[in-house]
């Protein structure tokens, strides 16, 4: 049996209006990616990314969004993502960018990185605070996300349910 090697291309939706992120639904955006790579490449582009192209997942709180495809197609893919200028969502046609943030092997491998991005992005965020009611506003979120993980994580052991994370 021959395995499919897949690479998965973690991106980061950019636009300056709020609204698009809470808008965007996984089907538009591998809507625009493929009419992106179609512009690109063509049919052949087309033929050759869209055989296991897939989006598998996609935060609208954060705006991350991660892709599949096959490894040999990658590169098609990769090229073709500045080319979304727009994503359509509700009815609504909101002017974006996908700006990519990491490319890997593994669902797992692209997991650990945005762990890391997101630490790194909170340290900007803390570091950029003008005063102290801000940073105590940003800690006392993030306590708060923390401590109900740590219940839930609490919980499902208790119930001897295992959890993904």
């Amino acid at each position: 049996m021959v395995r499919f090697k897949n690479r998965y291309v973690l991106c980061e939706v950019l636009s300056e209006d709020p609204r698009c992120r809470q808008c965007i639904e996984d089907r538009a955006v591998g809507l625009a990616v493929r009419d992106a790579i179609a512009r690109a490449h063509g049919d052949y582009g087309l033929g050759c990314c869209c055989v296991s192209f897939t989006v598998k997942y996609l935060n609208a709180y954060t705006g991350t969004v991660l892709l599949r495809c096959r490894k040999d197609f990658q590169r098609l893919l990769s090229s073709a993502l500045p080319l979304v200028r727009h994503l359509e969502g509700r009815g609504q046609r909101f002017p974006c960018a996908l700006r990519t943030l990491h490319v890997g092997g593994t669902i797992r491998t692209c997991q650990k990185f945005l762990i890391q991005y997101n630490r790194r992005q909170l340290l900007l965020l803390l570091q950029n605070c003008t005063n102290e009611g801000e940073f105590l506003h940003i800690v006392n979120t993030v306590n708060c996300i923390l401590e109900s993980f740590y219940l839930m994580a609490f919980c499902a052991l208790a119930n001897n349910f295992p959890m993904c994370i």
